[in-house]
C-alpha cells in the first residue's frame, strides 16, 4: 500500500466510501466533457476495481485523492502505462477531480506528487500526459507541472470516434539528472 501525502492532499488506496462520490462525478457531463459519455454507477465501480487492482499488482496506478483537512474524496490522480492502441509507449500521468474541487490547485498539487513518485520511486526516465486538444484546463495543469509539448506528437486517438475527442495532444516531462556536488 502506497500513500502519498502533500501539503493539502492524500493520494491513497480506494475505499468503499469513495464509490458514491466517484460515481456522481463520473455522471457529471462537465467532468466527462473531454472523456466521453458519463459513466453509469456500475461502470464507475468497475473502474475503481481496475484502479485498485493496478495499485495492488504493480505498485502504482490511479490513487484516490482526498483533502487532508477534511478527508473529503475529490477524485483521482496517478500513473498508468500508456494504452497499447496508442502510437507510442510510456507511462502517463492522469487526474480527474469533482467540479467542486476545481480551481483550488489540487490537480497541480496531486499531479506533482505523482510525478515525484514516478521519477524518484519508480525511476522513470519520462512521464507523459495526454488529453484532447480542446481540454485547456488539463493542458494548463500540464504546463504548471513543467511538461512541454511538441505539436508533431499530436495524434488522433484510434479508439475515439470522429469529433472533438479524437485529436489528442501529448505533453512530456523528462526526469531531471541528479545535481552533482
Amino acid at each position: 500500500m502506497v500513500q502519498i501525502n502533500t501539503e493539502r492532499l492524500v493520494l491513497r488506496d480506494w475505499q468503499q466510501s469513495d464509490l458514491a462520490p466517484w460515481a456522481a462525478m463520473n455522471a457529471d457531463p462537465e467532468v466527462r466533457e473531454h472523456l466521453g459519455a458519463p459513466l453509469t454507477a456500475e461502470q464507475a465501480a468497475a473502474s475503481v476495481r481496475c484502479f485498485q487492482d493496478d495499485l495492488d499488482r504493480v505498485g502504482f496506478g490511479f490513487w484516490a485523492v482526498e483533502v487532508r483537512a477534511t478527508a473529503e474524496f475529490i477524485g483521482f490522480t496517478g500513473l498508468d502505462a500508456v494504452d497499447e492502441a496508442m502510437p507510442f509507449t510510456g507511462v502517463e500521468a492522469g487526474w480527474r477531480l469533482a467540479r467542486s474541487a476545481w480551481g483550488y490547485g489540487y490537480a497541480t498539487e496531486a499531479a506533482l506528487a505523482a510525478l515525484w513518485y514516478g521519477f524518484d520511486t519508480l525511476g522513470l526516465p519520462e512521464i507523459l500526459a495526454i488529453t484532447t486538444v480542446t481540454n485547456v484546463r488539463s493542458q494548463a495543469v500540464m504546463r504548471r507541472i513543467g511538461m512541454t509539448t511538441d505539436p508533431t506528437d499530436d495524434f488522433d486517438d484510434p479508439e475515439a470516434e470522429q469529433g472533438p475527442l479524437r485529436r489528442q495532444v501529448v505533453y512530456r516531462k523528462r526526469a531531471e539528472p541528479p545535481v552533482r556536488r
